[in-house]
């Protein structure tokens, strides 16, 4: 369970999920133990909140343990989409811990925003990767398909062929040295009329302060441009992950994503 998360599923606001889903992973293995480990290393986190005045355990989140995944992607996703369904049917928030960055479709579709805001590396924007149309690489891509467009803070690599999709209407691209000034400049109506999905690859961040993921990329966000994004865009999301954690540090990537997890239930519930 993760830590303060004491709700019943029933009353719950926030519902966590893991999708340790491991099929795809491109260089270092190891998202299957992400849902997990982000659990152990938010154990050690204070249960209250300065900034907001409020304490984890009050509000509301769930913890309904993990989806167990197998290698078939698309089968697995349509049965994922349906366990977070279930939770926006009943007015909750999906938090969804990842495993690797396909099962941010499967948030997307049940949550079906307007925006969707990713911190990443990569783009994501590839029609295949390694002939497989279901690989992590192609997730923003197929989150396009429902979305009106996406906002991709942090990306510093991808194809030809994804740069030139990055280039269109619907894509918005900010490279990790304009995070802070994206920040600065958003006004109180950034989001005001827009449904938004918030997905945090884990591998967004410089690697020197999240090692432990999939496919590291130097040259990335810090922590405090993560956390800054996170805050601004929760109070306008209906649903929340963290993805491409895996085991290989010494628990920096998932001590990462379990405080942004936190950082994004604290400033969804106080609307700020």
């Amino acid at each position: 369970m993760f830590p303060g998360a004491s709700a019943d599923r029933d009353t719950a606001s926030y519902v966590v999920v893991g999708a340790p889903l491991d099929a795809t992973t491109t260089f270092q293995p190891g998202t299957r133990f992400g849902p997990d480990r982000i659990r152990h290393f938010a154990a050690t986190y204070d249960d209250y909140d300065h900034r907001t005045a409020s304490h984890f355990s009050d509000l509301a989140v769930a913890d309904t343990g993990d989806v167990r995944a197998w290698d078939d992607v698309e089968a697995y996703l349509d049965h994922l989409i349906g366990e977070l369904r279930s939770v926006v049917l009943d007015d909750a928030v999906p938090l969804l811990l990842g495993g690797e960055h396909t099962v941010t479709y499967a948030g997307v579709e049940a949550v079906d925003p307007d925006t969707l805001v990713v911190l990443d590396a990569h783009l994501d924007l590839r029609t295949e990767y390694d002939g497989n149309p279901w690989n992590h690489a192609c997730v923003t891509r197929h989150a396009l398909e429902t979305v009106d467009r996406a906002i991709i803070i942090g990306a510093r690599t991808g194809s030809p062929e994804e740069w030139e999709r990055a280039a269109e209407s619907d894509v918005e691209v900010v490279a990790p040295a304009d995070a802070r000034d994206w920040i600065d400049d958003l006004d109180d109506d950034a989001f005001t009329d827009e449904s938004v999905y918030c997905s945090v690859d884990i591998d967004g961040a410089d690697p020197g302060f999240a090692p432990g993921t999939g496919t590291m990329e130097p040259f990335g966000l810090e922590p405090r441009e993560m956390r800054d994004v996170v805050r601004a865009v929760a109070p306008h999301a209906d649903g929340f992950d963290v993805v491409e954690v895996n085991d290989r540090d010494d628990g920096q990537a998932a001590a990462l994503g379990a405080k942004l997890l936190r950082e994004f239930v604290y400033a969804h519930a106080n609307g700020d």
